[in-house]
């Protein structure tokens, strides 16, 4: 009753099966992209957009998918903007704090910061220009959060810097 034989796999088919596995696992690896939330004052929206475009834009090496807020919530509620906005941070492993002289002094982004960390996600900033403003949100000099240069490399090399140490 029953026997056992029939159907196995050889060795070699085993081994190939290995190879194809490994090969695609390497590929996905390479082509991973980063869940990035931007956090930034609302004036400097066309800059971010800039972003954004870039990192959708296929001749780019720029290479994220952005959950941040597109359009800013229509309440004065700020519970239900918090509420909105954590719903878009936990989906993120990342944040980018695009920093200029008015994200000093926007409270969204400094709460934002503080979000993100708190629920364990990584910080960096970027700055155009050849050097960050003088100054920065209170949240991202008290964590010690790193800025680096609006370019494609540096901006990448952070994120997933950023994306492995949370």
């Amino acid at each position: 009753m029953g026997g056992g034989s029939g159907g196995g796999l050889f060795s070699s088919d085993i081994k190939g099966l290995e190879e194809k596995v490994k090969q695609r696992l390497a590929e996905a690896k390479a082509d991973v992209s980063r869940h990035v939330f931007i956090s930034f004052d609302h004036e400097d929206l066309d800059e971010v957009n800039l972003l954004r475009g870039q990192a959708k834009n296929d001749k780019a090496d720029l290479q994220f998918d952005d959950h941040s807020v597109k359009e800013p919530f229509d309440s004065a509620n700020a519970d239900y903007i918090k509420r909105n906005i954590r719903e878009k941070i936990d989906r993120c492993s990342v944040a980018v704090v695009y920093l200029t002289g008015k994200t000093a002094s926007s409270k969204w982004v400094n709460w934002e910061i503080e979000e993100c960390l708190k629920r364990g996600k990584g910080v960096i900033g970027v700055y155009k220009g050849d050097a960050p403003p003088a100054k920065t949100p209170t949240a991202f000099q008290q964590n010690g959060c790193k800025a680096v240069k609006w370019e494609h490399d540096a901006l990448m090399r952070a994120i997933e810097e950023a994306s492995t140490k949370r």
